[in-house]
């Protein structure tokens, strides 16, 4: 006789595209089960189904959930700001962040990888690489070794980190864009994409460009 794994329930907020992916990876892994989706942004979607399951309403939702036992919960959008904020949220109700490694993704065994982080299909993350929470490494981005991936950033399809790069605290690194080794870039920054990047970049600017250049500050 098979004997059946049993999962924890596990709440995912957002319900666009991105929480497709995350939601598919979810299930793949087989840890948790997914019993609904929570959208703060389109509240006309209340009461519908997404993904096979309901989008149960916003936030007011999570006391709910919580004394349903539900106990986990993960991010499924893009918004570097918005899931550092609401991650301290939901940590304060009891809450604790899954994680979701898709098995496609190629992983070191040595790498550091913290709560909530979302790792897609075909992306690599090469040996002393240290990955923080809440942080995206998308579909086919890779991240080379001894890199450092900080809270809240987002690593988007297709990006090349070389060895030994700092991504700053939620910052986006767009579609595609390569960053040569050794370069920090700045906290709370957006590189545009296929943007190749080749001198360190400071907190707070928008990049793009071949090489990169600082564009303007983000207020």
């Amino acid at each position: 006789m098979v004997k059946k794994i049993r999962t924890s329930k596990l709440l995912l907020w957002g319900a666009s595209g991105h929480a497709l992916v995350v939601a598919d990876i979810i299930r793949l892994q087989g840890i948790y089960e997914i019993v609904g989706f929570i959208d703060n942004v389109n509240l006309q979607r209340h009461g519908e189904t997404f993904c096979g399951l309901p989008i149960l309403g916003g936030q007011e939702q999570l006391d709910i959930c919580k004394q349903q036992g539900i106990e986990h919960i993960i991010f499924g959008f893009g918004d570097c700001q918005a899931r550092l904020k609401l991650s301290e949220l939901v940590e304060k109700k009891g809450f604790s962040l899954a994680t979701a490694i898709h098995p496609n993704a190629t992983i070191a065994a040595d790498v550091s990888i913290g709560a909530g982080t979302v790792i897609a299909a075909g992306a690599v993350v090469n040996s002393g690489a240290k990955i923080g929470q809440n942080v995206i490494i998308n579909t086919c981005a890779s991240v080379d070794h001894e890199c450092i991936i900080e809270d809240g950033t987002h690593i988007c399809p297709g990006v090349h980190l070389a060895g030994r790069v700092t991504v700053g605290r939620a910052t986006w690194v767009g579609i595609g864009a390569t960053v040569i080794d050794s370069v920090r870039i700045g906290a709370g920054t957006v590189i545009g994409a296929g943007a190749v990047v080749v001198n360190d970049i400071p907190d707070r600017v928008l990049v793009y460009g071949v090489p990169a250049k600082v564009i303007r500050n983000i207020d």
